[in-house]
């Protein structure tokens, strides 16, 4: 159990005015990710170093964003002027994960623009509109075509602070021993208001860089 990735909901002026405000930031590229046809959402990716990545995700005017719980939380996101979405943590096994909390994993897909065809399942997304401190999670089918696969930088995520308790998301993760920090920080602080992932810092060659 390994963070994933940073999710970023599109702020008002659209997907493509944010990823390149975000890509001028770091100074990492955006590649078009495309459409995730089962949650009416299509992404950005920012490959990074150390296997994790950024999505910058919009919600499009599609049936399937008001009934998928992602939809539906990047739709609130955005509408509330959007910014930080989740932080996602990945699985090898998501069989576990799913006994544990008693819910059933979902499929996703999307084609990247080349028309590589990226499969994984996600499982949290409920407990992240109940919870926005807690991550969901991902298993990818094939990491051979992870979304970081081929990052050519060095920019990696340095700390991730959260508004929330430290103690509700060790319990929402499960046994300590079976989640690997990948060197990343993380900063917890006293929630004023909804408790949520608050900021992401990135180690970039020009310093650190907080978003």
């Amino acid at each position: 159990m390994r963070v994933d990735h940073v999710s970023y909901a599109a702020e008002a002026g659209g997907l493509k005015a944010t990823a390149d405000r975000l890509s001028k930031l770091i100074g990492v590229a955006a590649v078009d990710g495309g459409v995730h046809p089962r949650f009416g959402t299509r992404n950005v990716i920012f490959p990074l170093a150390k296997d994790h990545y950024l999505e910058v995700v919009e919600v499009l005017d599609h049936p399937a964003s008001d009934k998928a719980p992602f939809g539906q939380a990047v739709r609130a996101a955005s509408e509330a002027g959007g910014g930080w979405l989740a932080w996602v943590v990945a699985v090898d096994d998501i069989h576990p994960v799913e006994q544990r909390l008693g819910r059933e994993s979902v499929p996703g897909n999307r084609h990247r623009p080349d028309g590589t065809e990226l499969k994984w399942r996600q499982l949290g997304i409920k407990g992240l509109l109940a919870d926005p401190q807690v991550p969901y999670f991902i298993q990818w089918d094939d990491m051979t075509v992870h979304p970081s696969a081929g990052a050519d930088t060095a920019v990696s995520i340095d700390n991730i602070q959260i508004a929330g308790d430290p103690k509700r998301v060790r319990e929402w993760l499960g046994p300590e021993d079976t989640f690997d920090k990948g060197g990343i920080d993380f900063t917890f602080v006293a929630p004023h208001g909804t408790p949520g992932l608050l900021s992401v810092t990135f180690d970039t060659p020009n310093g650190k860089v907080t978003i």
